[in-house]
């Protein structure tokens, strides 16, 4: 299966990257390679690094980013170890850094990784294989309390302590194996009237997601990295898909942009934190009629954009 992702608020990504053709550009979450591709057009004596913990998606990035090889470096890693993986190719500041925190379309088709409640599949969910943790171990073992907190606060699912008390219910006769096993159990959790606004899994499916790959808590725990990385006049650019990060990274980039800890009432700042920068978009950036045409999953993206000091 060949992998594909579409590349959302591709054009305005770019557009804000202000790509310098000598700079050092990153692309955390490589994916198909559709940002990095359109970052090497643009590069003359600059160079790309691409990072993904999914050994597919570097494959395919690999692929698709061949004609610029002398421009590219591939990193089978963790955005959240940037930092690190960096220092190891030699690399301490860049130009510009894209987070895309989407879930690849060949994640989510590619019916034996267990993303999607389309098809019946093993519970996985894992974005790297090599880990241990997989969303089988999370319905079966995490206490009824954790999932309806995961499923509540990842997944913001009304019906949390009902699905929590129903896989409960049901994994004390046999394991939950399956995308649609779960699906059947979510589906007897949440009363037949409710079940109007889309398929009644989507919720759960994204909080079991979330919580086995971390996702909310890398995020918070690297953003304050990555600016630190920027060189002066750098840019950040991060793109979300639902609330949860992006009220992290709003938080984060004002944070940043304003780190004084002052009482509002003192005449002067004496806390001597020094701003990092700019928050450069004070509304997100979302996408257009055309690109929501085309891509239906782009409904809920927001482009937001910090530049460093």
């Amino acid at each position: 299966m060949e992998f594909e992702h579409y590349s959302v608020l591709l054009e305005e990504t770019i557009e804000q990257l202000h790509i310098k053709p000598e700079g050092i550009y990153v692309d955390g979450t490589l994916g198909g390679g559709g940002h990095a591709l359109e970052v090497c057009k643009r590069l003359g004596r600059g160079h790309l690094y691409g990072i993904d913990q999914d050994g597919e998606a570097i494959a395919a990035a690999g692929e698709r980013l061949r004609p610029f090889a002398d421009k590219t470096t591939f990193l089978r890693d963790n955005y959240c170890n940037m930092k690190a993986a960096l220092l190891a190719e030699g690399v301490e500041h860049a130009d510009g850094i894209v987070i895309d925190l989407g879930v690849s379309s060949y994640q989510f088709d590619n019916q034996e990784r267990g993303f999607s409640y389309r098809f019946d599949a093993p519970l996985d969910m894992r974005m790297d294989r090599r880990q241990a943790l997989t969303a089988k171990d999370i319905v079966n073992t995490y206490p009824e309390n954790e999932l309806c907190r995961i499923i509540r606060d990842y997944g913001e699912d009304r019906f949390a302590k009902a699905i929590a008390k129903h896989i409960v219910r049901f994994r004390a006769d046999k394991p939950v194996e399956t995308t649609f096993e779960l699906n059947e159990i979510i589906k007897g959790a949440i009363p037949v009237k409710m079940r109007q606004n889309g398929h009644p899994s989507r919720q759960t499916f994204q909080a079991i997601r979330i919580e086995c790959n971390r996702e909310l808590e890398v995020l918070k725990n690297t953003l304050d990295d990555f600016i630190e990385i920027l060189n002066p006049g750098g840019r950040l650019c991060i793109i979300t898909f639902h609330s949860l990060e992006d009220r992290i990274v709003k938080t984060a980039f004002r944070k940043n942009e304003n780190p004084c800890t002052c009482p509002p009432e003192f005449p002067v700042c004496v806390c001597g934190r020094v701003s990092k920068g700019t928050v450069v978009t004070k509304k997100p950036i979302i996408p257009g009629e055309r690109e929501l045409a085309e891509n239906s999953r782009s409904r809920s993206a927001k482009l937001r954009v910090f530049e460093r000091a």
